[in-house]
C-alpha cells in the first residue's frame, strides 16, 4: 500500500514567528477540510505518556483548546495517562491529518489547568457527557458493561436533564506546554518537508529536518 504525496511543500519564509500561531493556521485548514468532508475530527490527537520506568502508552483524545500557552485536553485525573503525567510530565502529541498528508508533532511538559477553567469547560459539555465523567472510573477494571450503564442510569436519575451536575473533583484539564513543535508535510518521493520549532531563550528557532 503506497500513495504518492503532494508536490507542494512548506516554505520556511512563510511560517509564523511562533509555533502556536502556525498551528492555528494549519488547524483552520484542517477544520475547513472537515467541513468539506475530507477530514474526520481534526482535533483528534494521539497523546503519548510514559510511566516512572519509561514504559510508554498512547491513546487518542480530543484537543479542546489551544493558545500561546499550549494545548489543552480533559481527562479523569485517576486515568492511566493522568497518573503517568504525575510521575513523568514529558508528553508527546500527534495530530495525524492523513487526508492532507500532514502531521503536527509536539513534545512538551504537561500540567493541570486551574479549576475555574475546568469548571467553565465542564459546564459547556452536553448533559450526558457530564454524567459520563462521574460514571466512568477511567482505566480501571470493571466487571461488565452493565456495571457502567447502571452507574450512568443512577446518575441520570439523580441529575435529570436541566439540573446542574457538579464538576467531579477527579476530573479536569491538562495543558501541554510545548518545547518543540514539528510541522510535517508529505512530499513526492518521500522527500517530505519537516520544519520544527524549538524553544530557545527568549523565543523560538526553526530547524529543517531531513525526512
Amino acid at each position: 500500500m503506497r500513495r504518492q504525496y503532494r508536490a507542494e511543500g512548506v516554505d520556511p519564509a512563510g511560517l509564523a514567528a511562533e509555533p502556536m500561531e502556525q498551528f492555528g493556521r494549519w488547524f483552520a485548514e484542517a477544520a475547513l477540510a472537515e467541513r468539506n468532508g475530507g477530514l474526520y475530527e481534526p482535533n483528534a490527537m494521539v497523546v503519548s505518556t510514559a510511566d516512572a520506568d519509561g514504559r510508554p502508552s498512547s491513546r487518542t483524545v480530543l484537543l479542546k483548546a489551544y493558545d500561546a500557552r499550549g494545548f489543552v485536553f480533559f481527562t479523569n485525573y485517576e486515568s492511566r495517562k493522568a497518573r503517568e503525567i504525575e510521575v513523568n510530565a514529558r508528553v508527546a502529541l500527534l495530530f495525524p491529518w492523513h487526508s492532507m498528508a500532514r502531521q503536527v508533532l509536539v513534545t512538551g511538559d504537561a500540567e493541570r489547568i486551574g479549576r475555574d477553567e475546568t469548571a467553565r469547560y465542564f459546564r459547556s459539555r452536553p448533559h450526558g457527557s457530564q454524567l459520563g465523567a462521574w460514571a466512568s472510573p477511567q482505566s480501571t477494571v470493571i466487571a461488565s458493561r452493565e456495571e457502567l450503564d447502571r452507574a450512568y442510569a443512577d446518575l441520570a436519575d439523580r441529575y435529570p436533564t436541566g439540573e446542574q451536575v457538579p464538576v467531579p473533583p477527579h476530573w479536569g484539564g491538562i495543558r501541554v506546554v510545548p518545547d518543540q513543535v514539528e510541522f510535517w508535510q508529505g512530499r513526492e518521493n518521500r522527500l517530505h518537508d519537516r520544519l520544527r520549532y524549538a524553544r530557545v531563550p527568549g523565543g523560538w528557532t526553526v530547524q529543517r529536518l531531513a525526512p
